[in-house]
């Protein structure tokens, strides 16, 4: 009898709300299987539960979006009497068509990784773009629309009590129609400056930055800094070539990647990670995990196929830098694991900035490579005379409203940042971009950082 009354009672919930319940489902699977799979099974096998849970996870979000995507640029618009039946037809086509492009996108991910991006990739992860874009306009529209009507309605609301999936209904068709073709509007014309705006090389950025403690006969060292180039679906050999091209010309001293330069397994991208074996630097090239380089569950044969490219990884551990006329003057360059790696129970993996810094003498200036800002400042509150930490992982948002999330969520968000008196941090931009092959509000850079004695 219980048991008819729950059904009973779900039966009576919306939509949206199923599809939020089944979301938390999912995500609660997710950390349950992280923790009581983590030594059961092999980490082949915890890649693929994984890789299925997060499609699913990601896939119930998206459709809760699509919902009311559907609700206020198709049901609302298609009703009115000025759209003709073949006309709103064909809309309903065009939407249908873009929403399935959007919940494609990661499929991608694990069916169309190749030398040079496909088409459909491509077009999977820029409707995924635009499928967020549109989202945050029509919501910011509608509560800007429900607002509006309660606020003139007698200088005050009329309904207090009004729910909350009102917003969109309680402006008037013809109101929310225009808000709809705004909004649409909008997020063309951003999608398409964003596509541009991704699809230049990346600015070369130069910044001077003064390091305590570093010896005159390293000044004026270069390094140069990747990070976030995200090899994968929509990221392929001929975007990687033009990197390592650019980066050559730069004659740098020192190249590091700040974590994610993958977003697969090493065998579908041995062809595509190719031109990193002609990338030159003087003094090494070196390498730290990202978040996405765990979700690849691959990182062992990442360290070993970085090797063979003449790229050392850096594994909570170190390498000396300096010149060769003066020995006895170094930097030590560290490197810590990305801070999911320990969520994720990768086994050997987790940031260790005490092992990281073994050995780094305490009269010669450290740099740190730290994929997140949050480590960045893990690092710096454990080991205050760390005097730069390199990261990246924000992507300085990447698009509109993504942007506004990774601002707060991050302590340092783009570009350079001093703190304390001793220490700065610098966060790269990301040199491509992840997944959506666009960029609003942001350049994907090139680093050539400049180290002078203070």
């Amino acid at each position: 009898m219980e048991s008819r009354k729950i059904m009973y009672s779900l039966g009576k919930l919306s939509v949206e709300v199923k599809v939020a319940i089944a979301t938390g489902v999912v995500f609660f699977s997710m950390l349950i299987s992280r923790t009581l799979l983590s030594d059961a099974v092999d980490i082949d096998t915890r890649a693929k539960l994984f890789r299925v849970q997060f499609l699913l996870l990601v896939n119930s979000f998206l459709l809760i979006g699509s919902l009311y995507i559907w609700k206020r640029t198709v049901s609302a618009f298609t009703r009115s009497r000025c759209v003709s039946q073949r006309v709103a037809l064909c809309w309903r086509l065009v939407v249908m068509l873009f929403l399935v492009f959007a919940h494609s996108s990661y499929l991608t991910m694990f069916y169309l990784v190749a030398e040079e991006p496909y088409w459909l990739a491509m077009v999977s992860y820029t409707c995924l773009g635009a499928y967020i874009i549109l989202v945050f306009f029509l919501f910011a529209f509608g509560c800007v629309g429900y607002c509006h009507k309660h606020i003139t309605q007698d200088g005050s609301p009329s309904k207090p009590d009004l729910p909350a999936e009102a917003i969109v209904s309680a402006v008037p068709s013809s109101s929310s129609n225009r808000q709809a073709i705004l909004a649409v509007a909008l997020t063309v014309v951003l999608t398409a400056f964003g596509l541009m705006n991704a699809s230049l090389p990346p600015e070369v950025v130069r910044v001077e930055i003064p390091l305590p403690k570093l010896p005159p006969s390293l000044d004026n060292l270069k390094i140069v800094l990747l990070s976030d180039i995200h090899l994968g679906p929509t990221v392929g050999r001929s975007r990687l070539e033009l990197i390592v091209h650019m980066v050559n010309n730069l004659d740098a001293d020192v190249v590091v990647i700040a974590g994610d330069l993958t977003d697969s397994q090493v065998s579908r991208l041995l062809t595509v990670s190719e031109p990193l074996r002609n990338m030159k630097s003087k003094l090494g090239s070196y390498f730290v995990t990202g978040n996405h380089d765990y979700y690849t569950a691959d990182v062992e044969r990442w360290y070993s196929h970085l090797r063979s490219l003449n790229i050392q990884p850096l594994h909570n551990g170190n390498a000396r830098v300096f010149r060769a006329e003066r020995k006895e003057d170094w930097i030590c360059l560290a490197g810590v694991d990305d801070l999911e790696a320990r969520m994720l129970r990768y086994p050997g993996h987790g940031m260790d900035v005490k092992k990281a810094l073994t050995g780094c003498a305490p009269e010669l200036p450290i740099i740190l490579l730290a994929h997140q800002p949050r480590a960045a400042r893990q690092a710096l509150q454990e080991r205050p005379d760390i005097g730069l930490v390199l990261s990246g992982h924000t992507h300085a948002g990447q698009i509109f409203p993504l942007s506004i999330l990774a601002y707060l969520v991050n302590p340092f968000f783009c570009g350079l940042y001093r703190v304390g008196e001793h220490s700065m941090v610098y966060v790269s931009p990301g040199t491509v971009y992840y997944g959506i092959p666009m960029r609003l509000g942001s350049r994907a850079e090139i680093t050539e950082i400049l180290l002078r004695t203070p």
